[in-house]
């Protein structure tokens, strides 16, 4: 198992130093940097001054040999200056990714306590009208559309009842989200909730079914186990293994964010930075935020390959 972790950590770095090379020459060959944008803004700035500042800024290099030295600084702890706020990659990074872990933390979190014993539920009874109605849910889930869904929660609760905000995150304190009120996250956490719960319900009924399908299981019954016991003990830690595999994968939205409920909702999270970084060609953040994004899918799909083992104790790596 050390080794696997060892293994897959060189792995990661190898794909993050790859990706931030893509990344790196995709944003250094858009049209525009910012050099050329503080010259367009300042009538005052001579060609010659975009010059200057260009090899001042290290801009006139190849885009390599920018990389690397990018790369130096990095490892140092230094992520470079947001152009946009004015301020380190750092500062602005921690705010984002603070209020990206609340509202879709929570909202992860409620999804997979309703799904899992949903789907579980709706596999033992297929074809019931509990079935039905689950199937109708995750239906009407992943058909929706999140945008307008977000519309017409703001709509009734805030606009007509009034019982709740339309959107923002509450206090400001020193410069950190202090979410003092907790009435600021339940449309967004409950959008979110409505849109991930339709896939991870159809997920865990598909699983669960076909864990109940296999011959232990009927040799289980047929030995005069109960039905909680061959479901919690048999069938539910076999199904979990392929939905483990949906939930690592969902892992990455919570460092990039759902950029259109954070949009709709004014919640300033990862995703709509790295949308404001990239339309802004703020090189340095948005390489930043995508390397973050890109390190936590990483990281949950380790720790996905780890809950393989503890599920199914067959399953090893060698």
């Amino acid at each position: 198992m050390t080794a696997l972790v060892v293994g897959r950590l060189w792995q990661a770095a190898l794909v993050l130093g790859v990706m931030s090379l893509a990344v790196y020459a995709l944003i250094g060959f858009m049209p525009g940097d910012p050099i050329d944008l503080m010259v367009s803004s300042d009538p005052d700035l001579t060609p010659e001054d975009a010059i200057r500042l260009k090899a001042l800024h290290g801009l006139d290099r190849p885009v390599l040999e920018r990389w690397w030295a990018w790369v130096a600084h990095a490892a140092r702890g230094d992520l470079g200056y947001s152009r946009l706020y004015a301020a380190p990659v750092l500062d602005v990074l921690g705010p984002a990714l603070a209020n990206t872990l609340v509202l879709l933390g929570t909202s992860f979190v409620l999804a997979l306590s309703i799904a899992l014993p949903g789907g579980t539920l709706a596999a033992m009874r297929p074809f019931s009208w509990y079935d039905r109605i689950i199937n109708f849910v995750a239906l009407a889930g992943v058909s929706v559309p999140v945008f307008w869904f977000a519309l017409v929660l703001i709509v009734v609760f805030a606009v007509e009842l009034g019982v709740l905000p339309a959107g923002g995150t509450g206090d400001i304190v020193a410069g950190r989200a202090a979410f003092s009120r907790v009435d600021f996250l339940v449309l967004p956490v409950a959008t979110l909730v409505f849109a991930s719960l339709g896939g991870h319900l159809r997920f865990m009924r598909a699983a669960v079914i076909e864990a109940l399908g296999q011959h232990h299981i009927r040799t289980a019954y047929a030995k005069g186990a109960g039905t909680g016991r061959v479901v919690l003990g048999h069938a539910l830690r076999n199904a979990m293994i392929p939905v483990t595999t949906v939930i690592a994968l969902d892992m990455g939205t919570l460092v990039s964010g759902a950029l259109v409920v954070e949009t709709v909702f004014a919640w300033p999270g990862t995703g709509k930075l790295i949308y404001d970084a990239i339309m802004g060609n703020d090189f340095n953040l948005a390489l930043a935020a995508l390397l973050m994004a890109t390190g936590v899918t990483l990281l949950a799909s380790l720790l996905a390959d780890l809950a393989y083992a503890w599920l199914d104790p067959r399953v090893t790596y060698r």
